[in-house]
């Protein structure tokens, strides 16, 4: 992986990023930086930081020479250096923040591949459900055959407990090739599920779209913002047709985000001009993204579905057409997903995910743990309502619908 990037990741209560087990991350935006140069970089000890190392070192010295671990094997020097590492930047106690050992590194950039062996579940970190949660499950895939149910948390896998472990953690173990098998735990209820799984090879859709039935509305639902999104959303518009087309529905519900140049290209479809979203690094330093000037100019309404799992990505772009007035917002409050992190390659072959900014829409609102409301407000909870419509998407046909009669004088 050559390419280092920039992301928006949620924090790990929720989008952070979903991880697709295949696995998603919730709540990524990422940008690009040049790994290669990065993890080539030597460097050395910061003058004056001497003393304040120095019972590091002294703990270090201590096991080299005297520690006898339990198996009487020696302890491995990149177990050490990994440990030291992880421990820094958990001090540092911001959940976005994180390092991955160079098996795990790979793992954050396999997400937008479009295809992964895995078992098809998207995941975030819940502290109050005590772990990692699974948010969405791809239908389909060796989680939704087993039974595996939104909600549930993994507790163990291959019988190792991973209910401290990250998200890119529990990826690493989680993945693996297709037709392998994996046993999963998973804590429900409060009780212990255990199952098997045969990993499979998820090839990822990305995108769909239709007309709504009896109605003249098109409907677009896009998962992640890959490099590509863009594109698919301009190639589904021009299929609709939208000059045969009474308004438009765009659904970013449970998407996680991803790519944060993805996010301001589809931002910038119905942005003409301005600021798409803002970057504030602190101490009056900010960057803004201003629209990019691949403006469409649709004649018709546009509807955008979210709910509590559209993080990141999702959040920016539905935070920008809100304040531009360009779309209704219907649906949920969003995640609240409101800071950036630099995910950098390390000279070990892992890497540093670290918080290095905030981001604040286009009317500087700062949307980190409060999300973006909605127009119209829509509460679903599809894995526990006895309803099997959607009156959140219905809701959005009646708003346009509503926009079609012109009140009598």
């Amino acid at each position: 992986m050559n390419n280092l990037r920039r992301l928006l990741q949620r924090r790990p209560q929720l989008p952070t990023a979903f991880v697709v087990i295949l696995v998603f991350m919730a709540g990524f935006a990422l940008g690009n930086y040049n790994a290669v140069t990065f993890a080539q970089t030597r460097y050395t000890q910061p003058e004056g930081t001497e003393a304040s190392f120095e019972a590091f070192w002294q703990v270090y010295t201590l096991i080299q020479e005297e520690y006898v671990s339990p198996d009487g094997q020696p302890v491995e020097l990149s177990t050490l250096v990994d440990g030291a590492i992880r421990g820094m930047v958990e001090a540092l106690g911001d959940e976005n923040s994180g390092y991955m050992n160079a098996e795990q590194y790979p793992v954050l950039f396999d997400n937008l591949s479009g295809a992964i062996e895995g078992i098809g579940v998207v995941i975030r970190s819940n502290a109050e459900a005590g772990g990692i949660e699974v948010v969405n499950i791809l239908a389909g895939t060796p989680a939704a055959k087993a039974g595996i149910k939104i909600g549930d948390v993994f507790a163990a896998v291959n019988g190792e407990d991973v209910l401290g472990a990250s998200q890119i953690e529990l990826a690493a173990k989680v993945r693996g090739p297709a037709g392998s098998t994996v046993n999963i735990t998973m804590l429900r209820n409060g009780e212990r599920i255990d199952f098997t799984l045969t990993r499979e090879r998820i090839e990822i859709p990305n995108i769909e779209s239709r007309i709504i039935e009896d109605t003249n509305f098109g409907y677009i639902k896009l998962n992640e913002f890959t490099s590509g999104a863009r594109a698919e959303i301009d190639a589904a518009i021009e299929q609709l047709d939208p000059d045969q087309l009474d308004g438009l529905i765009i659904d970013f519900r449970g998407n996680p985000g991803g790519l944060l140049t993805s996010a301001i290209s589809v931002a910038s479809a119905f942005v003409e001009e301005g600021p798409v979203v803002i970057e504030d690094f602190g101490n009056n330093r900010e960057q803004i993204f201003q629209a990019n000037g691949s403006y469409m100019p649709l004649d018709i309404p546009l509807v955008v579905l979210v709910d509590e799992r559209s993080a990141s990505a999702s959040e920016l772009v539905a935070g920008a057409w809100q304040d531009v007035g360009a779309a209704v917002i219907i649906g949920e409050t969003t995640f609240g997903k409101g800071t950036v992190q630099n995910v950098q390659q390390l000279v070990n072959g892992g890497g540093l995910r670290l918080t290095i900014a905030r981001w604040l829409t286009p009317n500087r609102n700062w949307i980190h743990g409060a999300g973006i409301t909605p127009d119209i407000i829509v509460e679903w909870e599809p894995e526990t309502s006895d309803d099997p419509n959607d009156p959140q998407l219905a809701a959005a046909v009646n708003h346009l619908q509503s926009l079609l009669f012109t009140p009598l004088e």
